[in-house]
């Protein structure tokens, strides 16, 4: 199931732990990426597994994404009171919508950016800009890869005329932002939350499969658990091939916790 001895062993440790949460990357971790990114969902057995582990005591479920916040709760189809970051942990949405404002300046960076990247993917047939409340998203899954070195190189370009923005890389991605906060940013925020609602930190399990998770896994604590799902450099404890695999390691913790919690 992993790359490394003992994840089978630390999924047991987790069912066993008095409060966790289980915090989750969206795209390419529990929902294949895809061509279309709004057709993106959640694997069915993701899906089941998350749901069963909500409804154990002492038990949260997040999903910690670059996504709007908005079109996070749309395309996992979350209730108002989930716990979700988006925008790279710019945005929360803990229990309730705590909101984002949005400065007069960032909007006039954002604007001057959104026209000259809209200008640059002309040359660059595929490539699209995604529109974040702190951000930009150049996407290039669909363009040929010898025009994207020079599609980011006017985009950086732009961006450091401009001023004022954060680069971040993904998987055919090059994304732009106004904040400096980041998904360890949001995760924190998480632990937080529900230290103060249980009176006690939570163990956390946390799982991604892109550079922007390892902001992430960089603030997990010891007893967390960390797990990269697909290639690449990580700091994680542990690999998973795909988002299959991560799926079924969701099956086996949620029927581990039932067993250790409920019985």
């Amino acid at each position: 199931m992993a790359e490394h001895d003992g994840f089978d062993a630390a999924l047991t440790r987790l069912a066993q732990a008095r409060r966790l949460l289980v915090a989750l990357d969206f795209d390419g971790t529990v929902a294949p990426r895809i061509d279309n990114p709004m057709e993106a969902r959640a694997l069915p057995q993701a899906e089941a597994a998350l749901e069963r582990l909500r409804a154990i005591p002492g038990t949260w479920t997040a999903y910690v994404s670059g996504r709007p916040i908005d079109q996070l709760a749309e395309l996992t189809a979350s209730d108002p009171d989930a716990f979700l970051i988006g925008s790279h942990g710019a945005e929360l949405r803990i229990g309730a919508d705590d909101g984002l404002r949005v400065s007069t300046s960032e909007s006039a960076r954002l604007e001057a950016l959104a026209d000259a990247l809209e200008a640059a993917v002309k040359s660059a047939p595929g490539a699209w800009i995604e529109h974040k409340p702190v951000g930009l998203g150049l996407h290039t899954r669909m363009t040929e890869p010898f025009l994207v070195p020079r599609l980011h190189d006017a985009a950086r370009a732009a961006a450091e005329r401009i001023g004022g923005f954060r680069e971040r890389a993904g998987h055919d991605l090059l994304e732009f932002s106004t904040r400096t906060v980041t998904k360890g940013y949001g995760l924190e925020r998480l632990r937080n939350e529900i230290a103060a609602r249980a009176g006690a930190d939570a163990v956390v399990l946390f799982a991604g499969d892109d550079e922007t998770d390892e902001d992430a896994l960089a603030v997990l604590r010891p007893g967390d658990v960390g797990v990269r799902v697909g290639p690449g450099r990580t700091r994680a404890d542990f690999r998973v091939a795909n988002p299959t695999e991560l799926a079924a390691a969701l099956v086996v913790l949620a029927g581990r916790r039932e067993t250790a919690v409920t019985g």
